[in-house]
């Protein structure tokens, strides 16, 4: 197939999934004045977040797992930045979309247009699961409430520290990242603990074992670190 008639029938795809009431994945940014919205979407899970880039201030994010139903989109949350002042532990909003613009509706209407979509080695929703080296220890898994979550899609990265069972938010940070040739290197935007983060470019290598996510490198503060992730099913 000649790439022209690839191009439309993605075209077509595109169009007939927005119009049957789904939601296209992929990454949606919306400014309102100095305020920026970040949406991450794959096919069962989103994340929210949003804050100022000048100065930099970290305002909220949340996320977890949604349905569509009607041009509703519900989402359980299994986070919420804001759980201590809103009490929100479920989420359903109105949206509509058309191509790559998509609007959503919960008391605020916001206008988000996709980015340019790219794949990189990492993409995907990773769970942290133990300190490096794999020794055969005791990792944190699945069933655990205590999770850190690393979310990778596009050129765009989150990580976000919670509790599924008490909705206690612990951080989150984020911003654009690269993955290639066994370098790591995040780009950071926002840093819900400490704004003079943002601005920090941090390089680690990393290797793929038996399917986790072998991360070594030093953290934001210099320190020395080594951390292994697994994919989330």
């Amino acid at each position: 197939m000649k790439l022209a008639q690839k191009l439309l029938w993605i075209g077509l795809l595109v169009f007939v999934w927005s119009a049957t009431g789904q939601i296209v994945p992929g990454i949606y940014h919306a400014s309102v004045g100095n305020v920026h919205h970040e949406l991450k979407i794959n096919g069962n899970y989103l994340t929210h977040s949003v804050y100022e880039k000048s100065p930099a201030k970290f305002i909220k994010t949340l996320g977890g797992f949604y349905t569509v139903t009607d041009n509703n989109l519900k989402v359980k949350l299994e986070f919420n930045s804001n759980h201590e002042e809103d009490g929100l532990t479920e989420l359903t909003l109105s949206f509509s979309q058309e191509g790559e613009k998509l609007t959503l509706k919960n008391g605020q209407t916001l206008h988000f247009t996709a980015s340019e979509k790219s794949q990189q080695d990492l993409d995907g929703p990773w769970l942290f699961a133990t300190r490096g080296p794999d020794n055969g220890q005791e990792r944190r898994g699945e069933e655990n409430p205590r999770k850190t979550l690393k979310y990778l899609q596009g050129n765009r990265f989150q990580w976000i520290a919670y509790n599924t069972e008490t909705m206690k938010f612990f951080g989150t940070g984020g911003g654009s990242f690269s993955s290639k040739d066994g370098m790591y290197i995040e780009n950071i935007e926002y840093f819900s603990r400490d704004n003079s983060r943002v601005g920090a470019s941090l390089k680690f290598n990393y290797e793929i074992k038996d399917k986790d996510w072998h991360h070594k490198g030093k953290n934001s503060k210099g320190e020395p670190m080594y951390e292994i992730w697994s994919r989330r099913k």
